[in-house]
């Protein structure tokens, strides 16, 4: 009590001092003598102490827009100014640290967030002259400019500082924010005159309503309409409690003020909650169409930028001058980058006609899918970076890979929106929508239609993605025919100015102007000077009727000819106009996003199909093909594969590179056979490459390509553990047995690894493996030929594998118990067979025949049992001798 007590005499001596200076001294003396006999007013000093005006005094300033302004019991916003009310806090208190005028402190800080302010309560130096707490107020609000402002929660400073001229009134009642206020009068009614001037510089008002007639003991109060809720809190926390001036006589009236609720505040909400059936369906409609016809335009304009590179700052003019004038100038590389990339292309031969293939494709309208295979690390991505290089043609590039690796629908939506460029995205939109279906159906029956699947998701982008394509090939073409109308206008021009030096030099030059300084009528027949007339217009008529027949079939050969080259440089540029969509990484399977795979697949034969784009498809296995050809069903793929290349481009490779980085590299024998085993691969090329740059041989580093290989290969292909061994779609035996047989030969036959055990017509394992790149399956005459190893390397993997002695006894004894198990079963089976042909006794036809079908059955079973007894004893054998290896360890 006594704290409130001192607060309430501090402010009302605030405003003694304030209206000191706006008041006449006599009436200064009657409010003094006025509050001197009266309890509330013996904190203010007489004039007549100078030693108690030497004391220090307390006053209040106020802080708007710190935290955000809380406007109804679900408005959430406040959580926001609780989570950073520390960080802005000391923000505002680094400003007040810096003030010192009068002798400015600062005694605490005390957040109103309600009303989204901060009461700054501070003592000062009160005898300095009666605008003391007016300088003050300047000086805070200097100090808060010089630092960007006053701090605010939403990282836009649009705040200020006030003096508090009332007392300060933090209540935490429901009476939210509002544009409207009620001032009430503790006394007589206050002029609106008064009133406009004391809360006009807050903001602007619309409206000021005088006091209506209210019930005896009520006080009287006028409305005040802000524009805005902002100048409403700032009036009603820095003006609540002034005492002014009322009357002539010195009567004062205490103002006291309050927000004032909206009439009729829940109606529309109430008749909102109360009519779902016909609210949902409307709210659907305008989303719908809020989206149609505004963010998806914005969507197209992203993409399309994304697509021509309006916001890569690399790409703009300003950049590539200043980049051609300095860092490039003073380059210290004297070769350029063309040469580099010549001689590297020289060397990868075996690409040239894969390139040509992808040119081809480019090269004319698209009606199918160019489909680009081969293993990881064959160039792929290379190719196509330099063929991007040499055309100059926009592209737009979508990493499936990423898509595959999202975790949730959400984040899968966002990867391809971040790829293609298609912003804005609500993320939260999609949790939204399910609850709002999920709500929707306990009030109306039904779902409201505001969640989607993913693949309508991801079919929304991409025919976005597809309109803007479609803008940036109108943009391009409407951008060639611009430049080609300025060159043609421009050879206009040079051909008249040609033409005109020719007349004037010969004399035949008549200037129209001489016409006006000659006159009109007669007179203007002096304009014409000694020149000589043109013979070409003279004869004009002449030579019209003198044309013969040969003549005009020539011009008109000579403008069907001219019709023809226009038009064909409107195919081709045509042609050049689309931009190119690549599609990495594409896979089947899609890591379980097989419908997404579906929809990617559809969307690119819809842009081939309709000549939107040339599209690109780049895979690792050629089996990827197949969701496309669904997509296609009419058309064939253009299939582009790259395999590796050769020993010798493999070798001229390596060379070129290290010379490249400054080591001049010749390989002896002993490391050329070492090169050798990386095979055509560039991936491995590139990592030996860099390791013979940082300083290892090249025999060294080769070891470690297949060391790191073995490890890579005995976990991929047989798992860690057992659980590894469970998600693999084969089994270790299926991989001992092809991984052992390439270890020996460069290649097996396809159908013959098939009819033997362990796979035995298990064709899914061979092509997971080879999705797995453990292997690569060759064609011929479009059916599948020979296995080989997944890489080069691998054959050297594969030998390191089988030559470790106790890797292999465990795989090969695990190998030898399933066909022991199978002999097994073999035997077992001719058993029960023979013991039904002993019931069926012999054939009484016999005698007829040079022997009986029930003996030759049976001789045909005892010859099988044999075979599989041989195969059982061979195999125990065998395992005896693979169990000693491991008893030895080593």
């Amino acid at each position: 009590m006594l704290s409130l007590r001192r607060d309430a005499l501090l402010c009302r001596r605030v405003v003694f001092l304030r209206d000191a200076r706006i008041n006449t001294r006599r009436c200064l003396a009657d409010a003094a003598g006025s509050s001197a006999t009266s309890s509330s007013s013996s904190a203010t000093p007489p004039v007549s102490r100078p030693e108690e005006e030497k004391k220090a005094a307390e006053a209040w300033l106020f802080a708007d827009s710190v935290f955000p302004v809380r406007l109804a019991t679900w408005d959430l916003r406040h959580y926001i100014g609780i989570f950073r009310e520390e960080t802005i806090l000391a923000k505002l208190k680094h400003i007040l640290q810096g003030v010192n005028a009068h002798g400015f402190e600062l005694v605490s800080l005390e957040p109103h967030f309600k009303d989204g302010g901060v009461f700054i309560h501070f003592r000062y130096n009160a005898s300095e002259g009666s605008s003391t707490l007016e300088d003050i107020e300047k000086h805070v609000r200097d100090q808060a400019a010089k630092q960007g402002g006053v701090p605010s929660w939403s990282g836009v400073s649009r705040g200020s500082i006030w003096l508090v001229k009332g007392h300060p009134w933090r209540e935490d009642m429901h009476r939210f924010a509002s544009p409207m206020l009620t001032v009430a009068f503790e006394g007589p009614d206050v002029p609106e005159e008064s009133l406009y001037r004391l809360l006009r510089p807050f903001g602007r008002m619309q409206d000021l309503r005088n006091p209506s007639p209210v019930p005896a003991g009520s006080l009287r109060f006028s409305t005040i309409f802000y524009n805005q809720v902002r100048s409403a809190t700032i009036a009603k926390n820095v003006i609540h409690g002034l005492a002014i001036p009322s009357t002539p006589s010195g009567g004062r009236t205490i103002l006291r003020l309050g927000y004032r609720e909206p009439l009729q505040a829940h109606v529309i909400r109430d008749w909102i909650f109360s009519h779902p059936r016909i609210v949902l369906p409307i709210v659907v409609f305008f989303l719908g169409t809020l989206t149609y016809t505004v963010f998806d335009p914005i969507r197209a304009f992203m993409i399309q930028g994304k697509v021509q590179d309006w916001f890569d700052y690399k790409q703009s003019r300003i950049y590539r001058w200043v980049r051609a004038n300095t860092v490039e100038r003073f380059a210290l590389s004297s070769v350029p980058d063309g040469g580099r990339s010549q001689t590297t292309g020289n060397v990868w031969k075996e690409r040239e006609d894969a390139e040509d293939a992808v040119s081809r494709y480019l090269s004319e309208m698209p009606s199918s899918v160019a489909f680009v295979h081969g293993p990881q690390g064959s160039g792929k991505s290379t190719m196509l970076t330099k063929i991007l290089n040499e055309t100059g043609r926009k592209a737009l590039i979508i990493d499936c890979s990423q898509l595959f690796k999202a975790n949730s629908d959400i984040n899968l939506v966002a990867s391809l929106a971040d790829q293609t460029g298609y912003w804005p995205v609500f993320r939260f939109m999609d949790s939204l929508n399910s609850l709002i279906d999920m709500a929707s159906v306990g009030l109306i029956g039904q779902k409201a239609g505001f969640s989607t699947s993913l693949t309508d998701q991801v079919k929304q982008v991409l025919e976005v993605t597809g309109t803007a394509l479609r803008k940036v090939s109108a943009s391009y073409r409407q951008n060639i025919q611009r430049q080609v109308k300025n060159a043609q206008l421009q050879e206009q021009r040079r051909l008249e100015e040609a033409r005109k030096r020719e007349r004037i030099e010969n004399g035949e030059w008549h200037d129209p102007r001489l016409d006006c300084i000659a006159g009109n009528g007669v007179m203007s027949e002096l304009g014409i000077g000694d020149e000589t007339m043109d013979p070409d217009y003279d004869m004009a008529a002449t030579v019209g009727q003198a044309d013969s027949e040969e003549e005009r079939k020539q011009k008109d050969e000579s403008r069907k000819e001219a019709e023809r080259q226009q038009k064909s440089i409107e195919d081709v540029q045509a042609v050049e106009s689309l931009p190119i969509v690549i599609l990495k990484n594409f896979e089947s399977k899609g890591g379980g996003k097989e419908e997404v795979v579906n929809v990617l697949a559809q969307w690119a034969a819809t842009l081939a199909e309709s000549q939107v784009a040339h599209v690109i498809v780049v895979s690792d296995n050629r089996e990827n093909a197949k969701s496309l050809t669904k997509a296609l069903p009419t058309k064939p793929l253009t299939s582009v594969a790259l395999e590796d290349a050769d020993t010798a481009s493999a070798l001229s490779f390596v060379q070129q590179k290290l010379r490249d980085a400054g080591l001049d590299y010749t390989f002896t024998k002993q490391q050329t056979a070492y090169v050798e085993r990386l095979g055509g691969r560039a991936s491995d090329l590139e990592t030996l490459i860099h390791k013979v740059r940082s300083g290892q041989d090249v025999e060294e580093a080769v070891e470690d390509i297949i060391d790191r290989g073995v490890a890579e290969l005995r976990k991929n292909a047989f798992g860690e553990d057992a659980d590894d061994v469970k998600n693999l779609p084969w089994t270790r035996e299926q991989a001992w047995s092809i991984l052992k047989r390439l270890s020996k030969e460069t290649e097996v036959a396809y159908h013959e690894v098939l009819m033997d055990s362990p796979f035995k017509d298990n064709e899914a394992a061979l092509r997971n493996m080879e999705h797995a790149e453990l292997i690569s399956i060759t064609t011929r005459n479009g059916r599948p030929s020979t296995i080989r190893p997944g890489k080069p390397v691998y054959k050297y993997v594969f030998e390191r594998l089988v030559n470790d002695r106790i890797f292999q006894a465990t795989q090969d004894i695990t190998l030898n118990e399933k066909a022991l198990a199978g002999a097994e079963a073999t035997i077992r089976a001719c058993e029960e067979e023979l013991t039904v042909l002993k019931q069926l006794g012999s054939d009484p036809n016999h005698w007829l025949e040079w022997r009986s079908a029930s003996s030759a059955r049976a001789a045909y079973l005892f010859k099988k049992m044999k075979a599989a007894e041989t195969k059982i004893e061979a195999l125990e054998k065998q395992n005896a001798e693979l169990k000693k290896v491991l008893a030895k360890g080593r």
